[in-house]
């Protein structure tokens, strides 16, 4: 099976400058995991980097750090001569599209977007990279039966809502320009996510982590990148339990949705290895840090709001470059993320 969709899933080149050297994961991993809004058939709308994890699995292979970066991060944006961009500061999810642009594509996007989290990072190298498209892990939430999750703030849904007189789903909310909701439409009811813990509906986990404007707590991207580590986690359970990975049809109908979720950009490692590298990684080990202490640090710089990473921030980023991230998080036990199993407090 694995030679089957081996194709499929896995891909060459997209780091560039960013890329480890060597064809080897036998030590520390740091991998960059890329969630993008991509207008399908439609390249001229170009593709933004929404959602940009950091991950950092340590020498000893047991553990995984998952670190996010907030899509309004100023930073320096190195040229990509072949799509006709010159570098320059802006926000980091303008990174991928400016790779994207003019036929660069999701590698060059991927390309640009590393060696600019490269730059952000001290020199950080990448063993290998993902991108995601969260449309295509319906299929994928639907291979595995769903997810379990823990809701930690009250999140209203500006996507999903049903009209009270007939009972049809719609979306719930009217828009401006910029895609921020400003008022509710008439008759019509908003799904609602309260509080606690339950099973997820491929539909219902897919909207749940697209959510930023209308969390409980008011806070915005950092809840969206938190409930999105939370997913990924929950997925991890999942896919690695014995209900799934025992059973030979549902791994096949897993690995076949894979393909259309994740890109998975290998470096000079054969997949089969990424695979018995990373396997004992439990996913009760997969620990998630906050990016800020998941409180906006924003910045008004010429008209245009920005997020400036803290110290710690920075120095988590180099911790993952010298492989000491056990060590930071030990004594900086306030950036482990609120596992959802607890409501989330407001900042």
């Amino acid at each position: 099976m694995l030679q089957h969709y081996s194709d499929q899933i896995t891909h060459e080149g997209g780091l560039g400058e960013a890329a480890a050297t060597g064809a080897t994961i036998d030590g520390p991993i740091n991998l960059l995991l890329v969630g993008i809004d991509e207008r399908i058939n439609n390249e001229a709308m170009g593709a933004r980097s929404d959602s940009i994890i950091v991950a950092h699995v340590p020498a000893t292979h047991d553990a995984v750090y998952l670190m996010s970066i907030p899509r309004d991060t100023r930073v320096r944006i190195p040229a990509s001569k072949s799509t006709k961009y010159n570098g320059g500061t802006d926000k980091i999810n303008a990174a991928f599209q400016f790779g994207y642009q003019n036929g660069g594509g999701r590698d060059n996007g991927l390309q640009l977007l590393a060696e600019t989290v490269s730059g952000l990072a001290g020199g950080m190298k990448f063993n290998g990279a993902a991108i995601v498209n969260f449309d295509g892990f319906s299929g994928l939430v639907t291979a595995l039966g769903g997810v379990h999750m823990c809701v930690d703030e009250k999140t209203t849904s500006i996507h999903v809502g049903w009209n009270t007189k007939t009972g049809k789903e719609g979306v719930p909310f009217n828009f401006n320009a910029d895609g921020i909701p400003v008022s509710a439409k008439q008759n019509m009811k908003p799904q609602v996510y309260e509080v606690g813990c339950r099973d997820f509906q491929p539909w219902e986990a897919l909207d749940y982590v697209r959510q930023r404007d209308m969390l409980a707590n008011g806070d915005g991207d950092y809840g969206r990148q938190r409930h999105q580590q939370q997913f990924i986690k929950a997925m991890a359970k999942k896919a690695t339990s014995a209900g799934v990975i025992s059973n030979p049809l549902k791994v096949n109908e897993v690995l076949s949705s894979v393909g259309k979720a994740v890109s998975f950009y290998r470096g000079n490692v054969k997949l089969i290895d990424w695979i018995f590298t990373l396997k004992g990684i439990d996913p009760d080990k997969m620990v998630t840090l906050r990016t800020n202490n998941g409180t906006f640090s924003s910045k008004e710089i010429n008209g245009q709001s920005f997020e400036i990473l803290d110290q710690n921030a920075l120095d988590l980023l180099k911790a993952f470059n010298t492989d000491t991230v056990d060590t930071f998080v030990a004594g900086h036990p306030d950036m482990i993320a609120n596992d959802a199993a607890t409501p989330a407090t407001k900042k």
